[in-house]
């Protein structure tokens, strides 16, 4: 069910997909999560992008504060859902078995960022209109970023097997974020 590499190759695929340069192909189980994921992060990307640039209105920075709370939301909610399917897929856990701290979500999550941040490096290390101090750079922090996420994939199934072979566990863990609730946020339940 959980194989890291067919996870990387299609944020990738999606990646290039959502830049205009590629084709979707259509995802069963886990994967229509990770792509739900992916795209929350390819979305809250290009939101916070927005919220960078020098000449946004005050209105329009609050409107992208706001989109990015909600695709943070979204993309947390994700990660539970991913945690709980792998939660249910792996069965009963070994209760002495050592728990990992990171849970496959997570990781999900992050391989999910470094797809976003290979593709962008590696538009850099490309642009023309860069120096070719800058592209040199870029070409470093592109073999950097994949040899990242090569390591953290890596270690994603092996802790997939350690998980089915029960001699590692993760649980569940909820974010409980609060900056979203009206019954939480006291900025909201106190706005009139």
């Amino acid at each position: 069910m959980l194989d890291a590499f067919s996870i990387i190759a299609m944020q990738d695929e999606r990646t290039l997909a959502w830049h205009g340069a590629g084709t979707e192909t259509k995802e069963q189980g886990l994967m229509v999560l990770a792509v739900a994921q992916h795209r929350a992060n390819f979305d809250l990307w290009h939101e916070e992008d927005k919220a960078r640039d020098p000449g946004a209105s005050d209105r329009e920075i609050a409107a992208v504060k706001h989109a990015i709370d909600r695709l943070n939301q979204q993309r947390n909610d994700l990660v539970e859902k991913i945690d709980a399917m792998l939660l249910d897929e792996a069965g009963e856990q070994n209760p002495a078995a050592p728990l990992n701290s990171e849970t496959p979500g997570l990781i999900i999550d992050r391989l999910s960022v470094l797809a976003l941040r290979i593709f962008h490096t590696r538009e850099e290390s490309q642009r023309e209109s860069a120096t070719e101090a800058h592209r040199q750079k870029n070409t470093g922090r592109l073999a950097v970023l994949e040899e990242q996420r090569s390591d953290l994939a890596g270690c994603l199934d092996a802790l997939w097997r350690e998980v089915r072979a029960r001699t590692r566990r993760f649980k569940l863990y909820r974010q409980m974020k609060m900056y979203n609730d009206p019954e939480l946020n006291p900025v909201i339940y106190g706005h009139p």
